[in-house]
């Protein structure tokens, strides 16, 4: 007579109530512990500060003292037209930034894998990683030498052809292609990683036999490659749908900076929220565009989820 072994334990771990389950994963949520304590210190723990964005904040009379306004500060962002420019950049800016970014990634991790001198490989991963290792500040330093109007090496190279020189600091439509361009030449390298090891995990005898049956490079990353990077592609875009209220201050704030010619282009809402605080001690509204950002994200991802889950639920996050 066979006895059915799998059966009991998972019996067993169903029956386990919460302290029980505890005790049997106490050594993962022993690992877990330092990133348990950073959300409740950092995500969780501010959040009664949100209703800030729901009063007419007074420093005198504190965060819950003060005179509740409701929706007058969303009222006041919607009415300026300032809410929806801000959306606009931020969301169309991460746009770019994941789907091309991502594109880049997937073609940087093939060729990585395509080299077959091993030596040749890690010095090209080594180059292309250390943009991501550099700082926003040095890259805002950096575009500022070249393009800058009196001194800038383009506007020198320019008039030493006889060129009348350009006030790129002055022309919004070029700043988008900018931006884009300095964000995927500091990420890309490093975002590679992922779905290089995601390649190096394929097994080999798989491709192995497409070369005995005579698939040429072209053909083994259409229909090996590729598909196999397809459920890492689903997540990590998923992931970065979290994000997509949420720009790179660093990179915004150096390249741009109080530049008011530039807003209309460049302004997302980092930067505005971050102007808000520093120049206008203007609580309410700066609070009342972060809730807004949350909350958006919040709902985008959950409706992402929610439509990869319907398509394929081994590929949802939750």
């Amino acid at each position: 007579m066979e006895m059915n072994t799998t059966a009991a334990p998972v019996e067993s771990r169903k029956k386990l109530g919460l302290l029980g389950k505890i005790k049997a994963n106490k050594v993962l949520i022993l690992m877990c512990l330092p990133a348990i304590a950073f959300f409740l210190v950092f995500a969780y723990a501010p959040l009664p500060g949100v209703y800030i964005a729901f009063t007419n904040f007074n420093f005198a009379k504190g965060i819950f003292g003060s005179d509740f306004v409701g929706f007058r500060n969303f009222e006041f962002l919607v009415k300026s037209g300032q809410l929806w420019q801000l959306t606009r950049n931020t969301v169309l800016y991460n746009v770019a930034f994941i789907v091309l970014g991502n594109l880049l990634q997937i073609t940087l991790a093939i060729m990585l894998n395509e080299i077959k001198n091993k030596l040749f490989r890690k010095v090209s991963q080594t180059l292309m990683f250390l943009p991501y290792f550099i700082s926003a500040v040095l890259i805002g330093a950096i575009a500022f030498n070249i393009l800058n109007f009196d001194t800038g090496a383009l506007n020198t190279l320019i008039k030493s052809f006889g060129g009348e020189p350009l006030k790129i600091y002055s022309m919004k439509a070029v700043w988008p292609f900018i931006i884009v361009f300095c964000q995927l030449w500091q990420s890309t390298g490093y975002g590679s990683i992922v779905y290089f090891a995601t390649i190096t995990g394929i097994d080999n005898s798989i491709i192995e036999a497409a070369e005995v049956d005579g698939a040429n490079t072209w053909q083994r990353i259409r229909h090996i490659i590729l598909p196999s990077l397809k459920p890492t592609f689903i997540i990590l875009f998923l992931f970065s749908l979290g994000g997509i209220m949420k720009g790179n201050f660093g990179l915004f704030w150096n390249l741009v900076g109080n530049n008011a010619q530039l807003y209309q282009s460049t302004d997302i809402i980092e930067t505005s929220v971050y102007r808000m605080m520093m120049s206008q001690n203007n609580f309410t509204s700066s609070t009342a565009v972060g809730l807004y950002q949350s909350v958006f994200g919040f709902a985008l991802v959950m409706f992402s989820n929610w439509l990869v889950r319907r398509i394929n639920k081994d590929y949802a996050l939750f």
